[in-house]
């Protein structure tokens, strides 16, 4: 009963924290006003900058914001006790990441649906903003590299979700063209696509519609990368109403009611217990996994590294390009900005518990392992023997597959549609993390070439050279992108041979760094959230602590791994890629730091020089 009991006061927590703390962050902090014009009516083009309703918005930001992260970045820091991952979810949701997110929207919102490394030029100064614009690029090459082998090994571990999940593009695309051309009502549409989306999870896997999935399945990850890479390309480019909006919201459709139906799932389990195929006797739902564990086989030390495992369900810096990327360029009203951006991080919040639940109770239900049913601790050893055991993508991702399948079965639903929902729903929280992050990633090519090279059609300025013109072309910035990607995920990880086998998992070679980079990039966003509301004389105190903490999280968390051992550069055969990337990224972040502290006595009240939400009293120089 507590497991249940764990999930109602946490959403239940969630919503208090959405109507308290968030509505105070809107009109106080922020003072958002439904008389502002929003960039996406100031700024309309039809591909980028289109008025949308809010809950579209909210889909697209809630998919994009989650991916893969709150799933496995849970399953595997369970490993600690479910109590201090619990804690770190619900707590850092509700301070830490949903405040992030919200104040990067704003702030973007505020200047002209600008990425936070563009504002960041501004409110601090033009050396930090080529530093956070490195940053980025560096981050999310990797997330484009590695998101196409991410998708493929779901693929091949659950066959059935590939149907499902190919069906949602033409779908996407109908939804997309009744919504912007026809502007018809949301409603009808969406319980249609809903239905068809469920309709392809039963019957997605039986006869021919088998064969195609098997067939799918058996494609060499090199393969499945090319082609995701290459659907990237084409949803980065197109209008984002045509496909990557409504393929976002509908996702969300399916994912949100997917919950809704773990979690009649948990109530069901908790009352009535669940047999698993093969017992005797129904199973009690409570907690396995250990309360606490601080040194389980083979992990690392929970402190910083509980804070770097679990990202995107507490706070992740990937979050501020989502947010001021595409979600400020959405939005048609300020107020809207709180439901998107604060109310996003907490859904996602609630994702990450019922992943925490899935995994430390769920799982102790039933696993089928090697033909014999394990349950209770048995199952969980079998899951969680150790670290290296647990932590590869297959274990944490069936981890919580395994786990959220039982409880959807004890409302009835049969093994293999309980688990092709699961694997959808892992595929597709992946698929639009990548479509995003490859429309992102253009948006920073754009504002690198525009900064090293000068800006296209400046008046009374030299042109800049012809690379990097076209580098400030949507087509040249997604291609730039796409090519650098495809190349490092074409190189064979761990100095193998170049193979079919290999090929496609060289995002692998920069994947460790990742962690720490990411959250790394959550405080200097929190930075520039911090320089934007300093500047305008507003409170900061909220900001101060979570700054801090994720400015010293991430730095600890790299030197560790840099120094300490196995460390990167103090191993038998040193890690020299890793271990200059990762000095470069500590140098980076100190640069920024040094450069915010000397900044930060002097820029109280004075608004940054071209200010662009207000017209200035004073203007720094």
């Amino acid at each position: 009963m507590i497991t249940l009991l764990i999930a109602l006061l946490s959403g239940f927590g969630f919503l208090v924290a959405y109507h308290t703390y968030g509505r105070w962050l809107g009109s106080k902090i922020f003072r958002l006003s439904a008389n502002a014009i929003c960039p996406s009516e100031r700024l309309k083009d039809g591909i980028d900058y289109v008025p949308t309703n809010k809950s579209v918005v909210f889909g697209h930001h809630f998919t994009s914001i989650a991916g893969t992260g709150p799933i496995v970045g849970p399953a595997i820091a369970i490993m600690w006790g479910w109590v201090p991952a619990l804690l770190w979810v619900v707590l850092g949701s509700i301070f830490i990441g949903a405040v992030h997110d919200f104040g990067a929207l704003v702030v973007s919102l505020r200047n002209n649906g600008q990425t936070v490394g563009d504002i960041a030029g501004r409110v601090l100064n033009k050396r930090v903003r080529l530093l956070f614009l490195l940053t980025l690029f560096m981050a999310l090459t990797v997330v484009l590299a590695i998101f196409g082998l991410v998708i493929a090994a779901v693929f091949k571990q659950y066959p059935a979700a590939i149907f499902p999940c190919i069906v949602q593009i033409p779908i996407a695309v109908v939804i997309g063209v009744l919504l912007h051309r026809k502007r018809i009502d949301l409603l009808l549409p969406s319980i249609i696509a809903l239905v068809i989306m469920y309709i392809t999870v039963i019957y997605g896997d039986f006869g021919l519609l088998k064969s195609f999935n098997a067939s799918l399945a058996g494609w060499p990850i090199w393969t499945w990368v090319i082609v995701l890479l290459g659907y990237s390309y084409v949803a980065s480019v197109l209008p984002v109403w045509t496909l990557l909006q409504p393929r976002d919201y509908i996702n969300s459709l399916q994912l949100i009611s997917a919950l809704a139906l773990i979690m009649f799932g948990l109530f069901a389990a908790a009352f009535s217990g669940y047999t698993p195929e093969g017992a005797t006797s129904p199973q009690t739902l409570e907690f396995v996994a250990p309360a606490f564990q601080m040194n389980p086989e083979g992990a690392p030390m929970i402190f910083p590294f509980l804070f770097i495992t679990i990202a995107c369900g507490a706070i992740s810096g990937f979050h501020c390009l989502v947010s001021s990327g595409t979600s400020s360029k959405q939005l048609k009203s300020e107020p809207d900005a709180r439901f998107v951006g604060y109310g996003g991080m907490l859904t996602e919040g609630f994702l990450a518990t019922i992943v925490i639940i899935a995994c430390g109770a769920g799982l102790g239900l039933g696993l089928m392992k090697e033909g014999v049913l394990l349950t209770g601790e048995e199952a969980w050893q079998a899951q969680y023997s150790s670290w290296t055991a647990a932590g590869s993508l297959s274990s944490k991702v069936g981890a919580f597959v395994n786990g959220a399948a039982n409880l959807l079965q004890s409302i009835g639903l049969p093994p293999n549609i309980s688990i092709a929902l699961m694997g959808v729903l892992v595929a597709s929280f992946a698929g639009t993390t990548l479509d995003t992050a490859c429309r992102l990633q253009r948006y920073v090519v754009q504002e690198l070439a525009s900064t090293i090279g000068g800006k296209v059609g400046e008046k009374n300025k030299n042109q800049p050279m012809v690379p990097f013109a076209l580098l400030q072309n949507k087509h040249g910035a997604t291609i730039f992108a796409i090519v650098i990607a495809t190349g490092m995920a074409a190189i064979p990880p761990g100095g193998a041979d170049w193979s079919w086998t290999n090929a496609g998992k060289g995002g692998l070679i920069l994947w460790p760094l990742f962690g720490a980079t990411n959250q790394l990039l959550a405080g200097l966003s929190f930075l520039v959230i911090t320089f934007y509301l300093w500047r305008r004389g507003r409170a900061v105190w909220f900001l101060v602590i979570p700054m801090i903490f994720m400015l010293i999280m991430p730095i600890w968390a790299m030197t560790y791994q840099l120094f300490f051992a196995p460390g990167w550069l103090i191993a038998e055969k040193p890690n020299m890629l890793l271990g200059s990337i990762g000095l470069a990224t500590i140098g980076l972040e100190i640069w920024m730091i040094i450069e915010a502290i000397k900044l930060f006595p002097k820029a109280k009240g004075i608004l940054e020089e071209n200010a662009l939400d207000q017209k200035p009293a004073k203007v720094a120089h």
